[in-house]
């Protein structure tokens, strides 16, 4: 069983949910040195990342991400905070990009109301 589990739906679609977990892969690698890799499927993708003391993967599909990660002994001591910061962005990055997605509303073509 993972010590950290993390389970967020969305309604971005694959294409858009790539974005967010490439984004993820990238802050992961920047801030936590994480050593990541992304595989591509037709219906969902996994990151799987790596580092010493700590390893998982996300899974992302259509509808949501799946975080599943295994800390060390020393880094076991921190789940809390670790759990924290991994929600935390991926809420973020999430946020994001749902604002992103919606269309503007559209004004009324003579700029009257309807």
């Amino acid at each position: 069983m993972p010590d950290i589990h993390i389970v967020r739906d969305h309604t971005l679609g694959l294409a858009e949910a790539r974005k967010v977990a490439f984004k993820w892969a990238e802050q992961a690698e920047e801030k936590f040195d994480m050593q990541c890799t992304y595989e591509e499927g037709k219906t969902s993708d996994l990151v799987s990342f790596t580092r010493s003391g700590v390893n998982g993967t996300l899974k992302v599909t259509s509808s949501g991400f799946e975080l599943d990660a295994r800390l060390g002994f020393l880094l076991g001591a921190f789940k809390d905070k670790i759990e924290g910061e991994i929600v935390k962005n991926l809420d973020t990055l999430l946020a994001k990009r749902s604002k992103a997605a919606k269309p503007a509303k559209a004004a009324h073509p003579r700029g009257g109301k309807a």
